[in-house]
């Protein structure tokens, strides 16, 4: 299971995770290639207006071509099978490593442009289908701990495009290691997506489809069978496979719904309005704002600025380290108490940042108190809203209506992701560090919500989870 884990992540949400954070190192570089490309095609200058705008369009592409790659991910799941998906979205992450790799030496940042919107399309059915796959061949008993492979493949996909991405200071440290942050490796650095893509293509056909795909959606049960001795053993599996036998029972035959159909369905009401609540709340939470203010609090810290990038790098290190350890607690400790408690935290640390940033210059251990925040709110984020979103998401749905639910909350996990990094700049500008009060507010509605409308899904089969909300859905006498 673990390995399978690996498989599944490593081309999945790592791609995300990656290639949000690889694109900010080359910024310099880009911003030269743009220049240069220019006054070679058109004999002039670019003016700074239309560098910036290519630059944002190079920036923001991702995530459109994410909000498509979310918008297919679930038809491919049901079409191709959730392995199948995966293996099919190697090529485009393939495909967008070539471009990206060819736009330098010919000269053509339209190339660039391309190949940002179809990795960003391989992220975001990566996102999709990952969970999906996983939430479906796991155990009950280790199905949050497993589902948290998403979140810690996610994170490390981050921290590793902060480390391959550091520049030459890192070689002042580490001087055998000849990274890619440099003007001269840069098509490597832009192509390296293709090296999680072909380790997927090399390791995932070693694993069976999901079980759950195989016996209620293509009603093979032969292969269901094959498939859960491979997973849970030749002792274990009869149990799983009576689980999911009752379920496709249940269900009696329903196909695979479309996302729109779930709008009109009385029956996941609540589910739906779950996922979309948690992911926008995952998203608007202000962990974004705490990244954006760790280089100025690091600086007020009397942090060095040569310094400052590795600090930085402490805080990709942080997040990745609470998402393993909330993987290792979550099938003890439940969702509801990890998810719960992650926003309340959050919005303590936000009322505390708050004012530490407004009092940064009254006392000498005030700047310390606001680094303290910064690590803190990043520890909140990662044991709570940041890993236990998407093992929710898997978990509140049966496996008609999955597919559609990984759909809806991909979409509006992009969207939500697009709006913030469009309005943030606005709101950093028009409140300061007051911004952190909207967030606390966002962090404390989200806590309330969960509190009293999501049920404790541990060690519970997605029927039992059904009923649960049955009772939302339909009134407590239905």
């Amino acid at each position: 299971l673990f390995l399978a884990v690996c498989a599944v992540g490593i081309g999945g949400t790592f791609q995300y995770g990656y290639n949000v954070s690889i694109i900010n190192a080359p910024t310099q570089h880009i911003h030269k290639f743009l220049n240069e490309t220019w006054s070679s095609r058109y004999h002039k200058e670019l003016n700074a207006d239309l560098l910036t705008f290519l630059w944002s369009v190079i920036a923001s592409i991702f995530s459109l071509g994410g909000l498509c790659g979310a918008l297919i991910g679930g038809s491919m799941a049901i079409r191709l099978g959730r392995k199948g998906a995966l293996l099919m979205n190697n090529v485009i992450a393939i495909l967008a490593s070539i471009l990206m790799g060819i736009s330098f030496p010919t000269g053509l940042f339209e190339l660039l442009i391309a190949g940002r919107f179809l990795i960003g399309m391989n992220s975001g059915i990566g996102f999709c289908v990952q969970p999906l796959y996983i939430g479906e061949f796991a155990p009950k008993h280790l199905r949050g701990g497993l589902a948290m492979g998403t979140s810690i493949f996610l994170t490390g996909g981050i921290l590793t495009g902060q480390i391959i991405g550091l520049r030459q200071e890192m070689l002042f440290f580490f001087p055998v290691l000849e990274l890619l942050g440099g003007e001269k490796h840069l098509s490597l650095l832009l192509s390296s997506s293709c090296v999680p893509a072909f380790a997927q293509l090399l390791f995932l056909p070693w694993f069976p489809e999901s079980p759950r795909y195989l016996l209620i959606d293509r009603g093979d049960e032969l292969s269901c069978a094959k498939a859960l001795k491979r997973f849970h053993g030749s002792s274990e599996y009869r149990r799983e496979m009576e689980d999911i036998q009752r379920e496709c029972f249940a269900l009696d035959g329903e196909k695979p719904k479309k996302p729109w159909q779930l709008f009109t369905d009385r029956g996941v009401r609540w589910q739906l309005i779950t996922i979309i609540v948690m992911t926008m709340g995952q998203q608007l939470s202000g962990i974004n704002a705490i990244y954006f203010y760790a280089t100025y609090v690091f600086e007020q810290a009397g942090i060095l600025a040569e310094e400052i990038p590795y600090v930085t790098l402490g805080t990709g290190v942080c997040e990745c380290l609470t998402a393993f350890f909330c993987g290792l607690l979550i099938d003890h400790v439940g969702r509801r108490c990890l998810i719960i408690g992650g926003y309340v935290l959050m919005t303590l640390w936000c009322t505390v940042l708050t004012f530490s940033l407004t009092y940064q210059e009254l006392y000498s251990w005030v700047p310390y108190m606001s680094m303290t925040c910064v690590f803190a709110f990043i520890l909140s984020f990662g044991l709570g809203p940041g890993g236990i979103t998407n093992t929710l998401t898997a978990e509140l749905f049966v496996q008609s209506s999955r597919p559609a639910a990984h759909m809806i909350a991909g979409t509006v996990s992009w969207m939500s992701f697009f709006t913030i990094g469009m309005l943030f700049p606005f709101i950093v500008n028009g409140l300061k560090q007051y911004c952190f009060v909207v967030f606390l507010l966002e962090c404390f509605f989200v806590a309330a919500f969960i509190f009293l409308v999501i049920p404790e899904t541990k060690n519970k089969s997605f029927l039992e989870i059904k009923k649960e909300f049955h009772k939302l859905n339909f009134g407590r006498n239905a």
